[in-house]
This record gives structure tokens, C-alpha cells and sequence, in this order.
């Protein structure tokens, strides 16, 4: 028989996707999302842009959470799953799938069959920011929706911040439920690594963008240290 508490936390999840596919509050962003969807990169010329606020996705009984910055341009924006179809998921899901995160080692569409275990994956920003640089104001627009999908995931201990701004916006959500008083006491490096007042462990990385992984910032060992520590804070045996 379903697990009442998971079937529970799955409808949770679909509501909290539907209010995200469905938000307007950031103008801006919601303007230069629909011009990609309209004009397009040449090589995706023969798509449907999904082009809307992208809502996390993985497993309800994740144990470690994923945060990014935001849906990429011509990644999550075009296929509508936080990084698919672009070259972070196409450094990040290899180390995932190594590490048993992930059923398959490659993320190209929404509907191409990977699966999350023990793991969800978010952003701090629902849409597609002009140079990947969202306004404060944008990131605090968005913070509902994140606070949500923490809410209905109950089993998460680890939380894994890729980037600087990822980490930012975790740790004003922090502050915003009252968890911490103050964000000085939690500096941004790779692998920086804290217990949270609640127990929860949070953990640092760089951002597996191409800016990162092609000029050598980040490399695949190190990316694979910080998921392994994750799994490790996780209590989840390899």
C-alpha cells in the first residue's frame, strides 16, 4: 500500500509546482524568459521553449537538497528542469549518477526518463536572469517558492549550495524563519561545511558552470567530494 506521508508530501510538491509555473511577480525576468522562447538559439531553432518559472524536482523523500542559482538561458529555460540541456547538468549529472543520486548520467529533456534518489534539486531563482544575475529584489520574490518546497521536504538533512548566490539566498531564508541571526557566521568557499542550529548540515561548492568547470575552478573531484560528504552527513550508505 502507499506510504500515506509520502502520498502527502508528493500532492504538497504538485501544488507548490503549479504555484511556481504560474508566477508573474518578476517582470523583468518574465519578459526576457519569453524573448529566448521567441527568437531561440540556432541549434534549438526546432523547439518549444518551456519558458516559464522552473519548479525543483527529485525524490519527496530526499535526504539532500540541491540548490542552484537559476534556470539556465537555453537549459532549464528551454527544457524545464533545473540544470537539463545544458553543460552544468552535463558536468553535475555524471557525478550524481556515479554517485547513486541519479538513475542515468545525463539530463536532456523532461521527459528522458532520469530519476532522483535521496536527492531534490532547486534554484533560489524560478526564472532565467539576464547574466545570470538576478536583482535582490527578484531573489526575494522568489523566496516563497523555495521556503515552500523546503516545507514538503521533511526528510532533508544536507543542503549543498552551488554558488554563492545559491548560498546567499539559503541563508536569507535562514534568517527569515529565524534559524540564524546573522549570515557572518557562515562564509561562502568550496566545501565549506556547517551544522545548522536545527541539526541540518550545509555544504559549499562552485557552481558547475562552464565559466567554473572550463578554466579548471572546478573539477569533477572536487565536485564528487562534496556529494560524497553530502552522502555521507546524509546517512546514506554507498
Amino acid at each position: 500500500m502507499p506510504n500515506p506521508a509520502t502520498t502527502l508530501t508528493s500532492s504538497l510538491l504538485q501544488q507548490i509546482h503549479q504555484t511556481i509555473i504560474t508566477c508573474e511577480r518578476c517582470p523583468r525576468l518574465r519578459d526576457y524568459c519569453r524573448g529566448l522562447a521567441e527568437t531561440r538559439r540556432r541549434a534549438y531553432q526546432d523547439q518549444t521553449y518551456w519558458s516559464r518559472p522552473v519548479p525543483g524536482f527529485g525524490d519527496p523523500k530526499a535526504r539532500v537538497l540541491i540548490l542552484g542559482l537559476a534556470p539556465g538561458a537555453h537549459g532549464a529555460n528551454r527544457t524545464g528542469r533545473p540544470f537539463t540541456g545544458d553543460g552544468s547538468g552535463n558536468f553535475m549529472y555524471p557525478v550524481l549518477h556515479d554517485l547513486g543520486f541519479a538513475n542515468r548520467p545525463l539530463a536532456v529533456s523532461r521527459d528522458d526518463g532520469l530519476k532522483l534518489r535521496h536527492a531534490w534539486i532547486a534554484s533560489v531563482v524560478r526564472c532565467a536572469p539576464p547574466g545570470d544575475k538576478p536583482l535582490p529584489q527578484e531573489v526575494r520574490n522568489c523566496s516563497p517558492h523555495l521556503a515552500a518546497e523546503i516545507g514538503a521536504l521533511p526528510k532533508v538533512r544536507v543542503v549543498v549550495c552551488l554558488g554563492k548566490i545559491a548560498w546567499d539566498g539559503y541563508l536569507a531564508h535562514l534568517l527569515h524563519t529565524g534559524l540564524i541571526t546573522r549570515r557572518s557566521s557562515y562564509t561562502f568557499t568550496h566545501g565549506a561545511e556547517y551544522i545548522l542550529p536545527n541539526g541540518l548540515h550545509l555544504l559549499g561548492s562552485y557552481h558547475p558552470s562552464l565559466r567554473n568547470t572550463n578554466t579548471g575552478r572546478l573539477d569533477r573531484t572536487m565536485l564528487t567530494r562534496v556529494f560524497l560528504r553530502a552522502r555521507e552527513l546524509a546517512g546514506l550508505a554507498m
